[in-house]
């Protein structure tokens, strides 16, 4: 019960906020303000059955609004009717694509976001949000563009400041904040709402100039598919595409902020399901594209949400404000919202996590600040976008250079290590070990530092013996390149063998004729077992080996004794 009032409370206060917020993005796509509250209604009763993020709110955004406005407006040719199906049209075939790449499992695909760009993505973020807050907090209009364009414009309009407006947003902030430090799991936001309006009836803030959020537009719409052709559908492909790259990239980066956050595991597959399901009411509905929303989400984490069921609660709310109580959030302050926000994307900036990757690695700092950047250059989405493309990046350069090492046998054992550890080389004999699969982004690279590590050794080797025991897998061209190796160093009168192989990669040799030229693939043999065959094969080549069988002689005859 506790669990249900605090997810009541959350979708009450989370109505209230989008509500004004749905308007806002609405105007964006160059649609009127109730397509944007028809797209957060009827996405809001269905997202929160399939979704595994407890806190995302699905709703439409600001980057979602901005690319349906540019795009489907050119299409639409100024005809405000056609651009409203356009729109519609367009969300019914991101739920297209929504499903066929949940039907793929390619979440974790789309989900590509490590830690730490998520770090970098959330602290840009929360300064990205501040700075489209702050001039309503002031009382005067904001303006589209960046983090650095919104900046400057808040600056140079500082003089514009409205004093009644700053006073009750920085009231309603400073309660938001008190409330958070000593009243944990209230519902601060919410009692900020209903103060907001009570402020204004008693104080007469609309008469004083403070921006209030007015009326909200009243009744639902048909409910059917819109009026477009098959041409119109091929033209609106590219931008649904767009649409489910930015849409999933961000519905993912909310829920797995939250996820991480509150301890629970988040299902990517389970989001494309949700998302695709959420687009296809709201184009139905007369909607347009939606996504998990930052900011409306850390306003409904920030109410006290529990589970997904605070979404469906906002959406109930906005039903019944919609067809009966429009005029109930008529009188709620513009500051108050902003507030409301601010308080929000506080605790986003995490200095001791980013101090924490600057010790780990420079290369992983810098991935965290290029997301930092890209959100405060590009806004939220790009900015998550950079991030993710810099750790792929990051994680190609890493495997197409992987460890590959000399191992020598460990003193007074069979066992072979790296030449770092205590032991001691094996005469004629070098023993080299990858640390990776095999693959055809790496497989140069590993030609090349065996060669070195063989051209390194001062005595004759006459054995090289590639250990692939850390070697999961191999692709053709990684198969090709022990082939290659076999052939080269034949040619220069050295054995090549193989240790301790797995059977996939056993299998991949197989395919390729690897054991015509080799040999019987035997089961992964360890290191000194190859060694001693190719000594006892080769007695002469390594006086190591009249010592080895010394000291096997000697044990013979203690058994025989």
């Amino acid at each position: 019960m506790v669990g249900l009032r605090s997810d009541l409370i959350a979708g009450a206060t989370l109505a209230a906020y989008l509500v004004p917020a749905a308007i806002g993005d609405a105007s964006l796509a160059g649609l009127p303000p109730e397509a944007g509250i028809h797209a957060c209604l009827f996405s809001g009763l269905v997202f929160w059955f399939f979704c595994s993020s407890r806190h995302t709110v699905i709703t439409v955004t600001s980057a979602l609004s901005l690319l349906i406005g540019s795009s489907v407006g050119e299409l639409s040719g100024g005809d405000p009717v056609r651009h409203a199906a356009l729109a519609a049209a367009t969300a019914l075939i991101v739920a297209v694509i929504a499903f066929a790449a949940w039907m793929a499992r390619s979440g974790r695909a789309i989900a590509f976001l490590p830690e730490t760009v998520l770090v970098g993505f959330k602290s840009g973020l929360a300064l990205y949000l501040a700075s489209s807050q702050l001039p309503k907090l002031f009382g005067f209009s904001g303006t589209h563009g960046d983090f650095w364009d919104r900046s400057a414009y808040f600056l140079s309009h500082m003089p514009d400041t409205d004093g009644p407006s700053l006073v009750i947003g920085t009231a309603a902030l400073a309660g938001l904040v008190a409330g958070r430090l000593w009243l944990k799991n209230r519902p601060i936001a919410f009692f900020a709402v209903i103060g907001g309006i009570a402020a204004t009836r008693l104080l007469d803030l609309g008469g004083r100039g403070v921006k209030l959020l007015g009326e909200v537009p009243l009744g639902l719409p048909p409910i059917g598919l819109p009026q477009v052709s098959r041409g119109d559908v091929n033209d609106l492909l590219p931008v649904a595409a767009a649409c489910v790259v930015l849409g999933a990239v961000e519905t993912f980066a909310i829920g797995r902020m939250f996820a991480d956050k509150h301890g629970y595991r988040l299902d990517p597959d389970r989001e494309l399901l949700a998302l695709g399901t959420a687009n296809l009411v709201a184009g139905l509905g007369r909607g347009f594209p939606v996504s998990g929303g930052m900011s409306q989400s850390l306003v409904n984490e920030s109410a006290g949400a529990r589970s997904p069921r605070s979404g469906l609660v906002a959406a109930l709310i906005t039903v019944i404000v919609v067809l009966f109580a429009a005029g109930m959030l008529r009188n709620l302050p513009q500051p108050v919202l902003a507030a409301i926000v601010l308080a929000a994307v506080m605790g986003l900036v995490d200095v001791a996590a980013l101090r924490h990757i600057w010790r780990f690695s420079r290369a992983e700092f810098f991935v965290a600040m290029a997301a930092l950047a890209g959100v405060l250059g590009s806004g939220p989405v790009n900015g998550a976008l950079i991030g993710a493309i810099l750790s792929v990046v990051l994680l190609l350069r890493q495997a197409a250079r992987p460890r590959v090492t000399e191992l020598v046998r460990v003193r007074g054992t069979a066992d072979f290590a790296d030449r770092t550890g205590p032991g001691h080389t094996t005469s004629g004999v070098l023993v080299i070990r990858c640390e990776s699969s095999l693959l055809y982004f790496n497989s140069d690279y590993v030609r090349e530092r065996l060669l070195e590590l063989l051209a390194g050794r001062t005595d004759r080797v006459r054995l090289v013996v590639f250990h692939l025991g850390a070697v999961p897998r191999i692709d053709l061209a990684g198969a090709t390149l022990l082939a290659e190796l076999l052939r080269t160093l034949r040619a220069r009168s050295i054995a090549f063998r193989l240790a301790e192989a797995s059977g996939e990669v056993r299998d991949a040799l197989r395919r390729i004729g690897f054991d015509r030229d080799y040999g019987p693939l035997d089961s992964g043999q360890p290191v000194d077992r190859v060694v001693s065959e190719w000594q006892g094969e080769h007695p002469s080549n390594s006086s190591a080996s009249t010592a080895a069988h010394r000291h096997r002689a000697r044990g013979s005859g203690r058994r025989m004794s």
